[in-house]
């Protein structure tokens, strides 16, 4: 019997990219820009009309500074800047947009969008779902077991648990060891000094985990890895930061969700019009939208 899919969208990963994209020739009828909008729109309606998903969940983040991963680490991803009021309005609408489509929205103060995702498979997996994770984020690898899928929309590649080490030279399990002991300078997590992409995948198919790692360091210095020694003392030294850098790459997969399946359901006709109003879009995207909510054009 086939498994039913479940769909789960990186939605910022696809706002951002418009923002960035995008001329600001588009506003709304404040005058505020909606180039985000526009280009977040045209990336889910070819979403949807590729895959006619029949279970979808959008999430956004809006614990950008409210983590628990900022509780455990002050510095988690504080060399971002905060998003513009420009930015922030259109991921309101963006927002709005997924729901008047009838499309489940996962936001939350102490989950970031990852976890929501991480939770929603998790949660899916023991109800008979696979899940299809559009995202081109390497961290969301972790989260992919057999039958499920990580799907870059803007390139157009699909790839299983399977095909997780090809990417990454590591398995879809070791992701977030592998990024323990690299960092990420994406999050500013500062990783291992001294180890790199290379080196952290070579401990990894040796050890298989951190764990194993941190308790076989004598073994470290035998390996055919430069500067193997020396590694051995800096993971000694630093075994406590680099357990807590994995608690921050580990994706959660216990934040708080909807009781239901995220089903697709029928749009709203009115949010639908008076949003459509409100940020300028033309009639072929009118069109497109009310046939993707299930509406008469």
């Amino acid at each position: 019997m086939t498994a039913h899919t479940l769909h789960l969208v990186d939605a910022s990963l696809y706002v951002f990219r418009a923002w960035h994209s995008l001329p600001d020739e588009f506003h709304d009828a404040d005058g505020w820009p909606t180039n985000a909008v526009h280009g977040f729109a045209r990336f889910l309606l070819e979403l949807l009309e590729r895959e006619r998903p029949t279970h979808i969940a959008i999430a956004f983040d809006e614990a950008l500074d409210s983590c628990f991963r900022n509780t455990l680490y002050s510095a988690y991803k504080a060399n971002r800047e905060p998003a513009p009021p420009e930015l922030r309005r259109q991921f309101a609408w963006c927002k709005a947009l997924c729901q008047a489509l009838g499309l489940s929205t996962l936001a939350h103060t102490d989950y970031e969008a990852d976890d929501l995702i991480g939770s929603a498979a998790h949660r899916a997996r023991g109800r008979g779902f696979r899940s299809v994770i559009v995202s081109a984020d390497k961290d969301l690898s972790q989260l992919l077991h057999p039958g499920d899928e990580q799907y870059d929309f803007a390139k157009g590649e699909r790839w299983g648990a399977d095909g997780v080490k090809a990417r990454h030279g590591v398995h879809a399990h070791q992701i977030a060891d592998y990024l323990a002991l690299t960092g990420d300078a994406v999050d500013n997590i500062p990783g291992i000094l001294g180890i790199g992409p290379k080196s952290a995948a070579v401990l990894l198919a040796h050890f298989g985990s951190l764990d194993a790692l941190l308790e076989r360091l004598d073994e470290v210095p035998f390996l055919r890895l430069r500067g193997a020694a020396q590694l051995a003392a800096r993971l000694r030294e630093q075994r406590p930061q680099a357990l807590l850098w994995r608690q921050l790459t580990t994706i959660a997969l216990d934040a708080p969700l909807p009781a239901h399946d995220f089903p697709r359901q029928g749009g709203d006709p009115a949010e639908l019009d008076a949003l459509a109003d409100w940020v300028g879009f033309g009639p072929l995207t009118r069109r497109r939208l009310a046939a993707a909510a299930g509406l008469p054009a």
